[in-house]
């Protein structure tokens, strides 16, 4: 597997990628943190991949088989900034990533795209729903620790807050 950024001739492969994401997530116990608003909706996606922070997970053959958002930077998420029953670890420069998804052809994708993004940066942060239990089990396994909780803007659901450093 590789990763690279994306371009606009990724965008209906990676939108198809985000329904089958939608799809795993409600059939696994967590239908509400990107099913009732049809997250992530195409126009964030399209500013994502203009702005150079969409990036997909490609296999041998060159087929796009994951996708995530990452960036970089010092306090670049807003709603990371108030967390609650708990706290970050550091106050230094992060990474963050959203929006991790995969096609299901094959296991380990989502670990694949989380530790290239930790090895980009070296402190790594991200949140879920905290029905996503899959994705809450994915990243302890691979060394991130549950920091608190945040809110998002999109909707009333908490997210657990994750760290890697």
């Amino acid at each position: 597997m590789k990763i690279r950024k994306s371009n606009m001739e990724d965008l209906e492969r990676i939108m198809e990628i985000y329904a089958y994401a939608r799809s795993f997530m409600a059939e696994h116990g967590n239908p509400n943190q990107w099913g009732p608003t049809n997250w992530p909706p195409q126009a964030l996606i399209e500013n994502d991949i203009r702005i150079g922070k969409s990036y997909v997970c490609i296999n041998e053959e060159g087929t796009v088989i994951g996708t995530f958002f990452y960036d970089f930077g010092e306090d670049i998420e807003p709603c990371y900034r108030v967390i609650e029953e708990g706290s970050w670890r550091r106050n230094a420069a992060y990474g963050v990533v959203h929006r991790v998804a995969a096609d299901g052809s094959r296991k380990g994708i989502g670990r694949y795209c989380l530790n290239w993004a930790f090895e980009q940066c070296g402190s790594l942060r991200i949140d879920t729903h905290s029905d996503n239990v899959v994705m809450q089990k994915l990243l302890e396994s691979i060394g991130f620790e549950k920091r608190g909780i945040i809110h998002v803007e999109e909707d009333n659901y908490p997210r657990f807050a994750y760290e890697k450093f």
